[in-house]
């Protein structure tokens, strides 16, 4: 099972003719005329500022039923505290993201490139989120791929966030939850940042035997939706159940 969208939904450029927004469609619809192509998005700019309690709630109002949002984690507690003191960044974002109730996917936690392996300060923060709330874990510092990272986020049953950069895998291939999740930022077809259909199909090869969140993150010219599109085509033809794309 896929359950496939992109990262973030407001962008200028998916506004015009054979693109997801109709011209003449306000950006204040957006998000509904979204919710009807996919059936999930991933929040980035919660990364940036940790939108209020309502927003999320107002979210959850204008989406249909088994929408998911993915919540990108505040980079307050990632990239300011360093995973340092996590109590009080976890439960100000908990308390926030909550409001979408059943509509709460996974939360991702994105580490800063020069955040060097620290395996208590990750244990104390997946320990703070309920068993209830599904976490994935983005290193980006080499010394985190360690047995003893793989086996600590095995026991959170946290999901190792697979990543590509141009068609390939930038982190290992570790499965350590009962879901999968990766993010696609570029790929190397024309025109850029597209994705091509054989790394399309390479990525359908590697995805573990759990159900997996799909993003793609490469949203210049509709790259995303388009490419969304595609993977989900190959994923049907091959029998693998995939949420709605365009």
């Amino acid at each position: 099972m896929l359950v496939m969208g992109t990262s973030g939904w407001q962008y200028k450029d998916w506004r015009g003719e054979d693109r997801l927004y109709p011209p003449k469609l306000p950006q204040r619809l957006w998000l509904e005329r979204y919710a009807e192509s996919f059936a999930t998005v991933e929040v980035n700019n919660a990364f940036y500022r940790l939108p209020e309690r309502d927003t999320f709630a107002q979210w959850r109002r204008r989406t249909p039923d088994g929408f998911v949002f993915a919540v990108k984690m505040s980079r307050y507690l990632t990239h300011i505290k360093r995973l340092r003191e996590p109590a009080e960044p976890v439960a100000r974002f908990l308390g926030r993201a909550e409001a979408l109730g059943d509509k709460l996917g996974p939360v991702l936690l994105q580490l800063p490139p020069t955040l060097k392996i620290d395996v208590a300060a990750l244990d104390e923060t997946l320990g703070l989120f309920p068993r209830g709330v599904k976490v994935a874990v983005e290193p980006r510092h080499d010394s985190w791929w360690t047995d003893e990272v793989r086996d600590l986020l095995r026991r959170h049953n946290a999901a190792l966030s697979w990543a590509d950069r141009k068609g390939r895998p930038v982190t290992p291939l570790w499965v350590t939850a009962d879901f999968g999740y990766l993010r696609l930022h570029e790929g190397r077809a024309q025109p850029w940042p597209r994705y091509g259909r054989t790394s399309l199909g390479t990525w359908l090869d590697r995805l573990p035997g759990v159900p997996t969140y799909v993003y793609f993150n490469n949203d210049p010219g509709g790259a995303a939706v388009t490419d969304a599109a595609a993977m989900a085509a190959q994923a049907r033809r091959r029998g693998i159940k995939v949420t709605r794309t365009p």
